[in-house]
């Protein structure tokens, strides 16, 4: 006979509510993930480092066009508050401080992956798809490469294409905006 376990899936209000109760505190390193509670790995340096190159080269060439949002979630529907390490947000006057940026409000999601490669691409890329996002960067610090995912279906993106060191990139909302590999790897 086989034992058929039951997983226990977590909205995003009973995912709260962990927090208000203090199951879940602020420096636990987790997002909500399809109703599932996933622990993130630690961020290593080099992961680190890219994801503020990030920041600042955008911020530099972007300026008030976008907020940047910084390893800070974002709510893709009522089971899934992942926290994309960087996010370019519309403007907003209250910096989304009323409500989580939704995919109407993002202009494009970036992953820096180099141990949750796998599982950017296979368990979050697919669910941004699924949400709407129009455009997402996976940063792959181990291959030194850029993969670009455009136009969403809800079963992925019917556009991807990976950028290697010395070739140019740019962002669907700013197309005019042009960013090299290589000052993303560094």
């Amino acid at each position: 006979m086989v034992v058929q376990l039951a997983k226990r899936r977590f909205n995003i209000f009973q995912y709260h509510q962990m927090n208000k109760a203090g199951i879940l505190l602020e420096d636990d390193r987790v997002e909500l993930i399809n109703g599932e509670i996933i622990e993130m790995s630690p961020i290593g340096r080099r992961h680190a480092a890219c994801v503020d190159r990030l920041n600042y080269l955008l911020a530099i060439l972007l300026g008030t066009r976008v907020i940047i949002r910084v390893q800070n979630p974002i709510i893709l529907n009522n089971l899934s508050e992942p926290q994309p390490d960087i996010a370019l947000l519309k403007p907003r006057a209250d910096f989304y401080e009323a409500g989580h940026p939704q995919p109407q409000d993002i202009l494009l999601l970036i992953e820096v992956a180099d141990s949750s490669l796998e599982y950017d691409r296979d368990v979050k890329i697919p669910l941004y798809a699924n949400s709407g996002i129009l455009e997402v960067w996976l940063v792959d610090i181990l291959e030194q490469t850029i993969t670009v995912y455009r136009q969403p279906r809800e079963n992925g993106y019917s556009e991807v294409k990976t950028f290697q060191r010395g070739e140019i990139l740019d962002i669907l909302a700013f197309t005019e905006m042009k960013i090299t590999v290589d000052s993303i790897l560094g």
